[in-house]
């Protein structure tokens, strides 16, 4: 019972605050709407005028066509008013039957009539009003008819009574006027159930086809948003990499530069291979710039049959990763500054964790060179963890002082805690109690990260 009520009120919306919007120019559309009902009644009245049915009429014309018009005006506020247009249209379907029944009878009115009962469940916003009041519509008809029926069957039972040849002669189940009255409530039946039913089909369609467009338009602005998102997301993300390979190759290139000409005199030898490494700087930082310019490249640089390869001929050097931290470190060590490195990861680490952690290291060591007076620096690499803990660590120590004078702009530590989070990891940024600065970054791995493979 409870599944049958629940059916019910979800067909006919009772539970449902959604109101269904007006269309542009509906008032002029319904205005025709009851015009060619009501030309179309004026034609069924005077066919039956033709028809010599209106001998027996007690009304004049303009009478009828008066009535007509009644029935078919409230028509032009349907969709404004459609609870009401539907009742004042049921009364007059009632008063018409007792008093002008050609008007009642005609085609076009009995479309008034179904079409005001088809507006009612298909527009009204008070789902629960219109339901009540179709329903006692439809008892209010029905109760009428059987009223008829029952007196019909009377008359017909006095017919038979003076009849020669009784009813039961024949063997029918009712007389003709009560067999006449019951055609007409089957009529009836299926007559007020289809506008009904239409009416109610009408409305969940336009209920679906508008949450249909609210989601299409929702889909439409979240899409927006994400595209937005990653655009703010990339420039991030190039801003980082610029940041991180001009800060670190242009301090490498000064703390070079700056050996270079202090043992230039005394020790030719090491100012030329301290030249050799500015050399090696500059050649790295142009090679890593054009790869980022290769990335923005990338959308617009296709090739004919669309492979997405560049077009220029040159592919552009994969991201350092991991695997490359430790020709990093090997670059930054001077006669002055000692870098050692302790990689005790035994795990495959994706590229995009790899090249953080890449990013992390030289971001951290251009800021001992930069900022502290440190001659030494550690670099650690670690693995730990299993299953879904399982992560991959780096953390570089140095032994220096802050140098005066060196403070900067704070964007290096901001992209180093951007990266962290991209990949939910954490960070532990700041100086050490026994002196010196620690850099320590977390990230996590995959569960599905493998072993090394050792040969």
């Amino acid at each position: 019972m409870r599944s049958t009520l629940g059916r019910v009120k979800q067909f006919f919306g009772l539970d449902d605050e959604w109101v269904r919007r007006r269309p542009d120019a509906w008032l002029r559309r319904d205005v025709l709407i009851a015009i060619l009902f009501f030309l179309g009644a004026l034609l069924g009245l005077e066919v039956w005028r033709a028809l010599g049915f209106s001998a027996d009429s007690l009304w004049p014309r303009w009478a009828l066509y008066l009535s007509a018009a009644i029935g078919a005006g409230p028509l032009v506020l349907r969709r404004r008013f459609p609870v009401t247009v539907m009742l004042v249209t049921a009364a007059h379907m009632f008063v018409m039957g007792l008093t002008q029944v050609p008007v009642m009878s005609s085609i076009a009115m009995q479309g008034v009539y179904f079409f005001a009962i088809f507006t009612a469940l298909a527009w009204a916003p008070d789902r629960k009003l219109v339901t009540l009041a179709a329903a006692g519509l439809v008892l209010f008809m029905f109760g009428w008819l059987s009223v008829q029926w029952s007196v019909a069957a009377m008359n017909d039972d006095l017919l038979d009574s003076y009849n020669a040849q009784p009813a039961k002669a024949r063997d029918p189940w009712f007389g003709a006027t009560a067999a006449a009255v019951l055609q007409g409530l089957m009529i009836n039946v299926l007559y007020f159930a289809t506008a009904v039913g239409a009416g109610a089909n009408s409305w969940r369609g336009a209920r679906a086809r508008a949450f249909a467009h609210q989601q299409a338009q929702t889909i439409t602005r979240q899409a927006g948003q994400l595209t937005e998102q990653a655009v703010v997301e990339e420039r991030l993300r190039i801003a980082r990499e610029l940041h991180d390979v001009v800060a670190h190759h242009v301090a490498a290139i000064g703390i070079q530069a700056a050996a270079a000409r202090k043992v230039m005199v005394k020790d030719p030898e090491r100012a030329t291979d301290s030249l050799s490494n500015v050399e090696a700087s500059s050649r790295e930082a142009v090679t890593q710039m054009r790869t980022l310019l290769g990335t923005l490249r990338a959308d617009g640089q296709h090739t004919a049959n669309g492979s997405g390869e560049p077009t220029n001929g040159a592919a552009r050097a994969p991201e350092p990763g991991l695997n490359d931290v430790a020709a990093l470190v090997a670059g930054v060590r001077t006669p002055t500054f000692d870098v050692r490195l302790d990689d005790l990861v035994d795990v495959d680490v994706p590229a995009n964790v790899g090249h953080s952690i890449y990013r992390t290291v030289q971001e951290a060591l251009a800021n001992v060179q930069r900022h502290s007076t440190a001659t030494a620096a550690t670099v650690t690499l670690r693995a730990g963890g299993e299953g879904n803990g399982r992560y991959v660590e780096v953390e570089v120590l140095d032994d220096g002082r802050p140098r005066a004078g060196t403070s900067g702009s704070g964007l290096g530590l901001l992209g180093m805690r951007e990266r962290v989070r991209a990949h939910h990891g954490s960070a532990e940024i700041g100086p050490r109690l026994t002196g010196g600065y620690r850099v320590r970054v977390r990230l996590p791995l995959a569960a599905s990260t493998r072993n090394k493979e050792t040969p």
